[in-house]
C-alpha cells in the first residue's frame, strides 16, 4: 500500500444487509481492522437493539468506535466526527489499512468528505417553540433567514427545517454558509452492499432481537436512566418500551419495528445513492467480489 496519498477501505449499505458478518471476512483477508461508522452502537449498553458485534467477532477483528459513550450522554455528528478522524489517523500513522463499515450516512460524509459540522448541541426550549409554531411557518422563517437551505430541505423535512433554524438562531449565521465540504487527502473505495431480499433478512433480525433480549435490555437501561431517557426512541428500543410499559404485545412490537426498519433501510438506500455512489457488490459472491474490488484499488 502506498504510503501517500493513504488508501481507505468503505463498506457502506442498509440495516440488516450483513455488513458485519461480510466486513470481518474482509478485514480476516486483508489483515486489518474496522472502525464503527453507527451512530448507535457507539454507546454502551445497547448491544441487542444496535446489532452490534458480538464479544467473539470483536474478539476475532479489533472494532474501533464502538461503546465509547454513555447512552444518558447523546453525540452528535461533529462530535463523533472530530473522535473518528483521530481514530483514523492512527491508523494510517501506523501504515494500516482503515476500514470504515456502517449504515449512517451522514457520519460517514462527515469524516470521509469532511463536511463542516456546526458545533451547536440541541436547544431543547427553542426547538419546543419551533414545533409549536407547525411546519408551514418554520419553513417561512427559514425562507428569509436562509434561503439558500430551502433548495436543499425538503418543504416537509420538519427535522431538517428546525435544524437548521436552530444553527441560525444560535450562532447567527445561516447553515448554508457554514457547510464547507474539506475532504481529507486520502484516496477512498466506497463498496456498497444490499440484498435482494432485505425485507425478509430485516424480519428476521427483528424476531431474533425480541428472542434474544431487546426488552430484557431496554429495561436495564431503563432501570439505569429512566423511562424518558431520549436514546430510546430509536427504533426497536421504542417498541420494547412500548411492551414494558404494557401498551403493546410483543407479536405488534416485532410488527412495529419491522415496518420502521423497512422504511428506515429505503432512506438509507436512497441516500447512498444519491450522496455517496458505491461500487456495489455482486450479491452472487460478496467476499470474492470485494477482495477483487479492494486488491484492484490497492494496486
Amino acid at each position: 500500500m502506498s504510503s501517500y496519498p493513504p488508501h481507505v477501505i468503505i463498506l457502506i449499505g442498509p440495516t440488516a444487509s450483513g455488513k458485519t458478518e461480510l466486513a470481518i471476512e474482509i478485514a480476516e483477508y486483508f489483515k486489518t481492522r474496522i472502525h464503527n461508522i453507527d451512530s448507535r452502537q457507539i454507546y454502551k449498553s445497547m448491544d441487542i437493539g444496535t446489532a452490534k458485534p458480538s464479544k467473539k467477532q470483536q474478539e476475532k477483528i479489533k472494532h474501533f468506535l464502538i461503546d465509547i459513550e454513555e447512552p444518558i450522554h447523546p453525540m452528535n455528528v461533529k462530535q463523533f466526527q472530530e473522535i473518528a478522524q483521530k481514530s483514523i489517523e492512527r491508523e494510517i500513522k501506523q501504515e494500516n489499512l482503515p476500514f470504515l463499515v456502517g449504515g449512517s450516512g451522514l457520519y460517514m460524509n462527515s469524516i470521509t468528505k469532511g463536511f463542516f459540522v456546526p458545533d451547536v448541541p440541541p436547544q431543547k426550549n427553542l426547538r419546543r417553540q419551533l414545533e409549536e409554531l407547525g411546519q408551514k411557518k418554520c419553513w417561512e422563517l427559514l425562507k428569509n433567514c436562509d434561503p439558500l437551505s430551502i433548495k436543499t430541505i425538503n418543504f416537509a423535512d420538519h427535522i431538517r427545517t428546525i435544524r437548521a433554524l436552530e444553527v441560525f438562531y444560535v450562532t447567527g449565521k445561516p447553515l448554508s454558509n457554514q457547510k464547507v465540504q474539506k475532504p481529507p487527502e486520502w484516496k477512498i473505495l466506497e463498496l456498497g452492499l444490499d440484498r435482494d431480499n432485505l425485507k425478509e433478512r430485516i424480519l428476521h433480525r427483528t424476531k431474533h432481537m425480541f428472542l434474544s433480549g431487546i426488552i430484557e435490555e431496554t429495561n436495564q437501561l431503563i432501570s439505569k436512566y429512566g423511562f424518558d431517557l431520549p436514546i430510546l426512541e430509536t427504533i426497536g428500543y421504542r417498541e420494547a418500551r412500548d411492551v414494558l410499559k404494557n401498551l403493546s404485545s410483543i407479536d405488534k412490537a416485532i410488527e412495529l419495528t419491522t415496518t420502521k426498519t423497512i422504511q428506515f433501510a429505503k432512506r438509507q438506500k436512497t441516500w447512498f445513492r444519491n450522496k455517496n455512489n458505491p461500487l456495489w457488490l455482486n450479491n452472487k459472491n460478496l467476499l470474492k467480489d470485494a477482495i477483487i474490488k479492494i486488491e484492484s484499488f490497492l494496486s
